[in-house]
């Protein structure tokens, strides 16, 4: 079981940055595919990125070229740096972790951008 825990939420005017974190525990082998969701009220949850282990990247089409997840291995930590944010990227931001299709979820943070 892996525990992840999310931070770096807030409001912010659209143009802005913020950078969420997620720390992950669990054993080595257990942390795997890291990344993360977003879900806006009356919208289904939707992949904003995801990093293997090996720092292989994906992103929705949406956050290319603004956002940017990294990760820390040695402290299994991932990253989420948020640039030019938009109204539209307002939503609960959830920290997952995939182990060949277990998937673990944080609690969210919520992310406001006002325009």
């Amino acid at each position: 079981q892996v525990r992840l825990v999310e931070s770096g939420g807030g409001l912010v005017q659209a143009g802005g940055s913020l950078r969420l974190t997620c720390s992950a525990s669990g054993s080595f082998f257990s942390i795997n595919l890291l990344g993360w969701y977003r879900q806006a009220p009356g919208k289904q949850r939707e992949l904003v990125a995801h990093i293997t282990r090996d720092g292989d990247t994906n992103y929705a089409d949406s956050v290319k070229g603004r956002f940017t997840i990294s990760r820390d291995n040695a402290k299994n930590m991932v990253y989420l740096q948020m640039n030019r944010l938009k109204p539209e990227d307002t939503a609960v931001y959830y920290c997952y972790n995939n182990l060949l299709g277990v998937v673990s979820w944080g609690q969210g943070t919520q992310v406001t951008v006002s325009s």
